[in-house]
């Protein structure tokens, strides 16, 4: 994997201008036609504006209008080393870190956090070949329990579905019944895939659907050849150790934001090209 450090990423991004071009030429550097006077063109920078003109007509374009950067009097550069932490990190990066890292406020910190999570989400093609799946809770009080989710203080069901070599699809749920947990694999494994689970009841019907199915019976033993979870439980380990670690507590309001950040780490780990590469380009496109 080619290697993003913060020397290559200061020599790449020393000023808010270099985040700006990067950012224009990302979006519109295919751009050879003026969309207003319909001339080959080049665009030029505004002043100090965050915009470029026609150097026919003087049409304007805004590259940040619609992004994360949007109306934000954050400099370029502080934006852009925020995206360089969160790529950079395992374990992910609180916005007491970026306070900081950056020199600002805890709310500016807070905000670019919560819209940087906004790039994580994404939609995910059916899982295909050797499907674990499995749940987790958080928040509340007590021991994870599967059933009588009803009061406010219990815990937050997380369904997890991953594919062995490939990505994982996590999110909360409202509940495990089959009623919920069933529709989900419906819906993001496909029907050629296998799938494994440990002997939770909520599973028992997959045969019916069409899914070839095999249980790992956890009284009796973790592994059996190539029946096992192991693999989906690493992920949820390192998600609450993170979580536990790094951001210490998160409100059921966020937690989908959150289980996108690490299930987007997990999903790209193997990627040759810098994660910030990939994060960036999510970040100059406007958001939907």
């Amino acid at each position: 994997m080619e290697k993003f450090t913060i020397k290559t990423f200061n020599e790449t991004y020393p000023n808010d201008d270099a985040c700006l071009d990067e950012i224009f030429n990302s979006r519109y550097g295919d751009l050879h036609v003026c969309p207003n006077c319909k001339r080959e063109t080049k665009f030029y920078r505004i002043g100090s504006r965050k915009t470029y003109g026609c150097k026919f007509c003087g049409y304007q374009l805004s590259p940040t209008a619609g992004t994360i950067f949007h109306k934000s009097s954050t400099s370029l550069k502080n934006w852009f080393y925020a995206l360089f932490l969160f790529a950079s990190s395992k374990n992910g990066v609180s916005a007491k870190e970026l306070q900081r890292q950056l020199g600002v406020t805890y709310k500016t910190a807070w905000r670019m956090a919560k819209q940087i999570r906004l790039l994580f989400a994404e939609n995910i093609d059916q899982l295909d070949g050797i499907v674990e799946i499995d749940e987790t809770f958080y928040g509340g009080k007590g021991v994870n329990r599967r059933f009588k989710l009803s009061k406010p203080e219990d815990k937050t069901p997380v369904m997890g579905m991953l594919q062995r070599g490939g990505k994982i699809i996590a999110k909360p749920v409202l509940n495990t019944g089959k009623g919920t947990l069933l529709p989900e694999i419906q819906k993001n494994i496909s029907l050629d895939a296998k799938i494994i689970s440990d002997e939770f009841n909520s599973y028992t019907n997959l045969h019916k659907l069409g899914y070839d199915h095999s249980i790992v019976r956890h009284l009796e033993t973790y592994v059996k050849g190539e029946i096992h979870t192991n693999t989906i439980e690493g992920f949820w380990s390192q998600l609450k150790r993170s979580v536990d670690g790094t951001y210490h507590a998160i409100s059921k309001k966020y937690l989908s934001s959150y289980v996108n950040e690490f299930s987007f780490r997990y999903n790209y780990r193997k990627l040759e090209s810098p994660i910030f590469s990939l994060m960036l380009s999510r970040a100059v496109t406007p958001l939907g």
